[in-house]
């Protein structure tokens, strides 16, 4: 009879049993243990670089962000352009109230000496300063004697509404285009001028002309108008009011429900954007009841 190749001893049995065992183990091993590495190449330079890059693009994007501030006369700053430069509203209010007195700030110094801001801020802010002409640049005074310049009590000065051309050039500063530019703006308004402080409005009058030209004109027979209440007004009503747009009127309509109505003329100083250089003229056709 023929032996089985099959047929094994005892030992080669239990052998045979220990190999299966072995090759169970290391199955088991495989699958249900991450023989992978958890370290992952850096390569510290294109890292670095990639950073850089990505600095530069968020400086380039934060800028782009910023207000860009142009070149501006500082004797306009409003409550919203003071609050954009960096000035607090007591610094704001101390140039506003100075302004209110029909002064006027002509160097960064000065602007300093009025607001009490900081060298630090004026430093910043000052190189956008841009004053007139004839404050940067002024002419040499003449040593012409005008006699008629000296003041004149009330009764003794010319009606600012009935002044001629040559009766305007009398006055030291007053030439053929000045005068008549006073003239052609005081002529837009049928009936003339409503009082001294329009003469603002005129181009190309200086502080000095313009104290000497109220030394010698005045008006006397002002422009009859019917003001307007400030606290009943419409958008188009407000709106015919000189130096008072759109824009403004619906931020005075705004403030005017948020305080409930306007207990003064001087609170339009505190809306967003007006015109506050402008608040005398724009007060000649209010009125509050």
């Amino acid at each position: 009879m023929n032996k089985s190749h099959f047929k094994f001893t005892k030992g080669q049995r239990s052998g045979i049993f220990l190999l299966l065992c072995i090759v169970v183990i290391l199955q088991s091993l495989y699958f249900f243990i991450d023989f992978s590495s958890n370290e992952v190449s850096i390569n510290k330079d294109e890292l670095e670089l990639f950073q850089n890059e990505i600095d530069s693009l968020r400086i380039a994007e934060l800028e782009a962000r910023q207000t860009k501030i142009f070149p501006f006369n500082p004797n306009y700053i409003s409550d919203y352009k003071g609050y954009t430069l960096g000035m607090s509203p007591e610094e704001i209010d101390r140039l506003l109230k100075f302004r209110e007195q029909n002064k006027w700030v002509n160097s960064a110094k000065q602007f300093q000496e009025v607001t009490k801001i900081s060298d630090s801020l004026l430093n910043a802010i000052s190189i956008y300063f841009k004053f007139p002409e004839w404050v940067t640049n002024p002419k040499p005074k003449t040593s012409f004697n005008y006699q008629n310049n000296a003041p004149k009590k009330v009764d003794q000065k010319l009606d600012l509404n009935k002044a001629t051309a040559k009766q305007l050039q009398r006055v030291n500063g007053i030439g053929e285009k000045l005068s008549d530019r006073i003239i052609k703006f005081r002529n837009k308004f049928e009936g003339g001028f409503i009082a001294d402080v329009q003469l603002q409005d005129v181009y190309g009058i200086s502080p000095e002309v313009h104290e000497r030209l109220l030394n010698q004109f005045t008006v006397k027979t002002p422009r009859q108008i019917e003001k307007i209440n400030l606290n009943t007004a419409t958008i188009d009503e407000l709106v015919t009011i000189q130096h008072i747009d759109y824009e403004i009127a619906y931020e005075i309509l705004d403030q005017r429900t948020l305080r409930e109505g306007f207990k003064s003329l001087d609170y339009l100083t505190k809306v967003k954007n007006f015109p506050v250089d402008k608040i005398e003229i724009i007060k000649l056709y209010l009125r509050l009841n």
